[in-house]
């Protein structure tokens, strides 16, 4: 399998997205649509994604101080709205339900909402508040493309 370049993932994630918000019929705008791309740009070769229990974590990043406590919560949500979006049947195997990762992720950007400053609050503020709608255009777009970019196989 070839290479994909930065700029051909970043705009096939993008080009993704957006038919996932379509398809899922909704309208984010370029805050959350930048994120959610970049959440895919910055796991796509991410081994562990599937691998690493969450909860634990969170209570790592717990017991975290300042920038390093946001980043820590920043990566749970991050890695729990994959994993609810692209991969529901993980959290069958791990006999919880998708809204257990829905809603440890939200509460992490929620975290990091509140231990941030102002834009970065803002934007984590939105993204916990639209959790929801995060996932369903993840899972809107899930088997598309994304084989090739992602670590696992969509639906492990």
């Amino acid at each position: 399998m070839a290479t994909i370049r930065q700029g051909a993932a970043a705009e096939l994630y993008q080009a993704l997205v957006r038919e996932g918000c379509e398809r899922s019929g909704q309208a984010f705008e370029e805050a959350r649509e930048s994120y959610l791309v970049f959440v895919l740009l910055r796991h796509q070769r991410d081994a562990h994604l599937l691998a690493r229990t969450q909860a634990l974590e969170w209570l790592h990043a717990q017991e975290q101080l300042g920038s390093m406590r946001a980043d820590a919560l920043r990566d749970v949500g991050d890695r729990c709205l994959l994993i609810a979006g692209l991969y529901p049947a993980l959290a069958e195997r791990r006999r919880v339900d998708a809204d257990y990762f829905i809603e440890l992720g939200r509460g992490a950007y929620q975290g990091v909402a509140e231990s941030s400053r102002t834009a970065y609050a803002a934007l984590f503020e939105q993204l916990a508040a639209s959790y929801r709608d995060l996932v369903r255009a993840l899972r809107a777009i899930r088997g598309k493309r994304l084989e090739p970019l992602l670590p696992g196989r969509l639906g492990a």
